[in-house]
């Protein structure tokens, strides 16, 4: 499982940093990807990094480069376990 960073792309439209519609900036652990939208189906809370803020969350990251999203989902190992040893499921 992943960590990811969410933050707001300040430079988008620059030179190499995506076009002006490129408005996210996902980091997947160290990997910086450029986005312009982002779904996320986990849990996700918000931490300040310098002056910076973030939405952060833990998941595995599929990428739809047709409509340039990224999409974070639960781990699939997760979600594959019994109900009684599943993380996700609270009774």
């Amino acid at each position: 499982m992943n960590k990811y960073r969410i933050r707001f792309n300040k430079s988008r439209g620059m030179e190499g940093r995506g076009t002006v519609d490129h408005v996210w900036r996902v980091f997947e652990n160290d990997k910086e990807y450029l986005f312009k939208h982002v779904k996320i189906n986990v849990v996700s809370e918000s931490e300040q990094e310098g002056g910076d803020w973030n939405i952060i969350c833990h998941g595995e990251l599929n990428i739809d480069r047709e409509t340039s999203t990224a999409v974070i989902n639960p781990c699939q190992a997760l979600t594959q376990l019994p109900k009684e040893q599943s993380l996700l499921v609270k009774d």
